[in-house]
């Protein structure tokens, strides 16, 4: 993305220079690699605020070369200024389910039920609710962030040797529970065949579960990855109805977790670009789109939307 010298020692001299790449993605992995390591460790430390060489701005790398996600976590990282978690949206777990495997009953936001949101690894080490701010789990802009938060999150890290049914290559993958009540934005931009690009957000919460309780239905995917569980805000309609539609309405298995409430300024940085939003749960009075959307109708917002960006065409095509 930046380039590096040292490449150029190596024969590499134009790739030295490197390609001043806003995003970038690691395809070499899962069961198409033969005997390459996975890149998880590469992603993890890529994606997070800080390295061996201390305390920078996080770089933009999509796991499984997503280009989509990668684009995802770009706007959430442009907007928020903060690292982005790269997860998986594996499971949903039910209230009852919940109840039914370890006796725990889920209660405050996650009393609907909650999303685990998994990956191999990539995951920012941001994302691990160590970093602190008035007592209060947060994601910082790197340059608030300080030594301190850097060891806590650094400290709640494991690498976990890869598994070989999915890396045979072998490697590290990051392992890590997300604590704290944070509010996130999880996002997500899916191409459609004859539409073209659509963006569907989802507002929420990060949610602390007991150690014990996390255990079990860790050990139900990878006990070997990094784990946010996550409870959507519910609207009551639409896919926002219970948690499971939020699931089973999102365009794919990946999302792009951004720290904060920002489905607003996703909305508006969607219209800008000419991309309709096909899913949200974001209150009407927090909406800004320009005036001209009101000409395509007033009363079906999200059809609205979807004229007004086909009539306009996209900014950059």
């Amino acid at each position: 993305m930046i380039g590096n010298p040292k490449l150029k020692e190596l024969g590499f001299e134009e790739e030295a220079n490197g390609h001043n790449a806003l995003i970038s993605g690691f395809q070499g992995q899962r069961q198409w690699t033969d005997h390459f390591p996975n890149g998880d460790f590469s992603e993890a430390i890529l994606n997070s605020s800080f390295d061996w060489n201390g305390i920078r701005e996080a770089f933009t790398v999509a796991t499984e070369n997503d280009s989509l996600n990668g684009a995802s976590m770009i706007f959430g990282h442009l907007l928020s200024d903060t690292a982005q978690i790269f997860s998986d949206v594996r499971t949903y777990w039910s209230p009852e389910s919940v109840k039914r495997v370890t006796n725990y009953e889920l209660s405050g936001k996650a009393s609907k039920g909650i999303i685990h949101l998994i990956n191999s690894g990539s995951t920012t080490l941001d994302g691990t609710g160590r970093q602190k701010q008035n007592g209060n789990s947060v994601m910082k802009p790197f340059w608030e962030i300080t030594e301190e938060d850097v060891e806590e999150c650094l400290n709640a890290t494991r690498w976990c040797p890869a598994a070989l049914e999915y890396f045979r290559g072998g490697g590290y993958s990051s392992q890590f529970l997300t604590i704290g009540e944070m509010p996130v934005t999880m996002s997500r931009i899916n191409i459609v065949k004859g539409l073209g690009p659509v963006l569907q957000i989802a507002e929420g919460y990060t949610i602390d579960l007991p150690k014990e309780v996390h255990d079990v239905l860790d050990r139900r995917t990878n006990p070997t990855w990094p784990t946010t569980w996550f409870a959507p805000i519910l609207t009551g309609k639409g896919p926002f109805v219970d948690v499971y539609s939020v699931m089973a309405n999102w365009g794919a298995n990946h999302g792009a977790i951004s720290y904060g409430h920002i489905g607003d300024k996703l909305i508006t940085l969607a219209s800008m670009l000419r991309i309709p939003v096909n899913m949200h749960n974001i209150a009407e009075s927090r909406i800004f789109r320009p005036s001209s959307w009101k000409s395509f109708g007033t009363d079906n917002l999200e059809a609205a939307d979807f004229n007004a960006c086909k009539n306009y065409g996209p900014l950059y095509g």
